[in-house]
């Protein structure tokens, strides 16, 4: 980005609750540099660009950006693994990648200014979330080329907190952790907070009378009933956390601790899009459709309108807690995890939604997706609570078929099954298995 110290990407407070229309103009002076960086830096953009009929100095306004091409992951992954780096390798400080379990992974780096970005956005949303300097920070997320271990951790220290670096596993010890180090602030994803809830009261650990206060939780959609689940059994106020590792790990989006009504995406670093997910359009302020964002203070990697594929609406309401910046409500799913049912669409956590309002169901689940000939079918996968007797599991079975086929037109079969038989994971939850 341009060096005058007014363009540096700064951790203060006033610039969260700038003016709408000021945010609007730091936007547009940011994405013209970041339109020029990538045109003159990256091939990629530069054939992007011309192919679509447009250059940097097309974007006049705001709205022009909807005239630039798309990118999407299978870009990353053509150019593999330094064809989108904007700055010569040598200038990068730090790589992270993707698992690579449908491909080549995708490989994103950052320079030391992209670094102290990244940092900075961390400590701002940690303090949206809650966090406070001195605090504990028991950060559960994976260390490594995962983004969001070091992320969280980057950003903690950066508010001036302390960092317990527990990564993923070894859940009893963590357990031991939280309980005996006195943390305030739990990060993880929602799925394996709920796994250290569990462990803990298998224990006898009462860690909702611990300090425990706040838990920015992220990484796999999740739904309000899953938070009200883990507020209860944990005693503290968690948060929506959201951000994925092509645009610059977590920091993207953080729920305020005040209102936890959408995460509050940073609209200084960021430009934010809905778009229709068949036909590309623009989708107005309020409609659901798919997420697409532009990076306006990377150096390493820039991303011109990339395709997150996750589902989610804008909200540039005025919010309580202050902030002027826009909102993206609740993740309802990616484009590639709805399952297509007989004709009848379904996310992952509309069902997780109805199965924790079910009396005698514990919050573990999986969708099982076959094929029989020509047809699709689902079984629904649920634990039991450790209290609920065997004969009660087929009655609740047929509870959950008939009122999923009432709830969302869905017919399915599902199947009860005893505590801990719900595969665990210590990262993202596995919610879907497609043997198709």
């Amino acid at each position: 980005m341009p060096t005058d110290t007014g363009d540096r990407f700064m951790f203060q407070p006033e610039i969260e609750r700038m003016s709408r229309d000021d945010l609007r103009r730091l936007q547009r002076r940011r994405l013209q540099w970041t339109l020029r960086h990538a045109h003159d830096n990256v091939p990629h953009y530069r054939t992007a660009f011309a192919a679509a009929g447009v250059t940097p100095d097309d974007l006049r306004d705001l709205d022009d950006l909807r005239r630039f091409p798309f990118t999407v992951k299978d870009d990353l992954r053509a150019n593999y693994p330094f064809g989108l780096f904007a700055v010569p390798r040598d200038q990068v400080r730090r790589l992270h990648a993707s698992s690579g379990t449908t491909g080549k992974p995708t490989v994103v780096g950052y320079t030391g200014d992209d670094l102290d970005t990244w940092a900075a956005l961390m400590a701002r949303s940690l303090a949206c979330a809650g966090a406070r300097p001195g605090d504990l920070v028991h950060n559960a997320l994976g260390y490594g080329l995962f983004t969001g271990g070091l992320g969280f951790h980057d950003g903690a220290q950066r508010l001036g907190c302390t960092v317990t670096p527990v990564s993923g596993g070894a859940t009893e010890r963590q357990v031991g952790l939280l309980h005996d180090l006195r943390a305030d602030v739990l990060v993880a994803t929602p799925s394996y907070a709920m796994r250290i809830a569990e462990v803990a009261e298998a224990e006898g650990r009462r860690l909702r009378d611990a300090p425990l206060r706040v838990a920015p939780l992220g990484g796999e959609p999740w739904s309000d009933s899953l938070r009200d689940a883990l507020d209860a059994r944990l005693g503290l106020r968690s948060v929506d956390s959201y951000g994925l590792s092509e645009i610059i790990g977590p920091g993207v989006a953080m729920e305020c601790q005040e209102v936890r009504d959408g995460a509050h995406g940073w609209e200084d670093a960021f430009l934010f899009e809905v778009i229709d997910p068949d036909g590309g359009e623009p989708l107005p302020m309020g409609e659901p459709g798919e997420l697409v964002i532009t990076t306006l203070a990377k150096q390493a990697l820039p991303m011109i309108r990339y395709r997150t594929r996750d589902i989610t609406a804008l909200d540039d309401a005025p919010c309580a807690c202050g902030r002027t910046h826009l909102r993206l409500k609740r993740i309802r799913g990616r484009n590639d995890d709805m399952l297509i049912i007989r004709g009848v669409n379904l996310f992952p956590s509309q069902v997780e939604s109805f199965l924790l309002g079910v009396d005698g169901l514990a919050p573990h689940y999986q969708l099982v997706v076959r094929r029989a000939g020509s047809l699709d079918s689902l079984t629904v996968e649920v634990e039991a609570l450790p209290d609920v007797p065997r004969e009660a599991y087929d009655p609740l079975a047929r509870t959950v078929q008939k009122s999923l086929k009432a709830m969302a037109g869905v017919t399915c079969r599902a199947v009860v099954l005893r505590p801990g038989e719900v595969p665990r994971s210590d990262g993202k939850a596995v919610r879907v298995r497609d043997l198709r």
